[in-house]
């Protein structure tokens, strides 16, 4: 991708994409809920700890490159911010919820993909989700790329190119505790499915309260 995104732009521009789809009534995301969906534990990969600083500056970045947007509701009179990365690059549903999965979680492979992506897109099988990964690769401007495969490892992982190309990854040592196997995917992606959905509400009740807060003059967390 010309002019890289940087990894705090990339969560930013993920995150504003999922609660688009899994969080509709408070959507678009004012700077607080923005900030809280960048910094969640579950379903991000790596963890972050962004100040409301960064990501502001992150958004006016984002609103300069045509990949996020300003908005404004009739019920409330903090600044919204929405992401138009799917208009502005004519992605299809498909092809956004596999962007997304990428962005926020890392590489993955194409079952991974499937199992993670239920909330926004519902893909008819794994050969559903390489005909979306061939078509974002295959652009003028490739968004997505697979990776050598790993030793000992059968399933292609994918990741995404908005930073540009990836590095090589380090092999692990000899002896290292072996990652999940891939029949363990969707019962793992069901229980974080789960508890992201749990902790998205927590922070959402949060940002409205600290919303009507500032709305009222109160001081934060009072």
């Amino acid at each position: 991708m010309e002019n890289p995104l940087d990894p705090v732009a990339v969560r930013v521009l993920g995150s504003l994409i999922e609660k688009e789809i899994t969080t509709p009534d408070n959507y678009p995301l004012t700077l607080h809920a923005v900030v809280a969906a960048c910094n969640q534990t579950s379903n991000r990969d790596p963890v972050m700890a962004l100040d409301e600083r960064t990501v502001a500056d992150t958004l006016a970045e984002l609103s300069r490159r045509g990949l996020a947007r300003e908005v404004h509701r009739s019920d409330s009179r903090a600044k919204r911010y929405r992401q138009t990365m799917s208009e502005s690059l004519s992605l299809h549903p498909a092809e956004t919820a596999v962007m997304y999965v990428l962005m926020l979680r890392g590489p993955q492979t194409p079952g991974e993909i499937r199992t993670r992506t239920t909330r926004l897109f519902e893909f008819r099988d794994v050969p559903h989700v390489e005909v979306t990964l061939q078509s974002l690769a295959t652009l003028s401007d490739p968004m997505v790329a697979q990776l050598p495969r790993r030793a000992g490892q059968k399933e292609l992982r994918y990741t995404h190119l908005l930073s540009g190309e990836p590095e090589a990854e380090v092999e692990p040592a000899p002896g290292a505790v072996p990652a999940a196997r891939a029949d363990d995917a969707p019962r793992i992606g069901a229980l974080e499915d789960e508890v992201e959905s749990l902790r998205a509400e927590v922070a959402q009740l949060r940002a409205q309260l600290e919303e009507v807060r500032r709305e009222l003059g109160m001081p934060p967390g009072s």
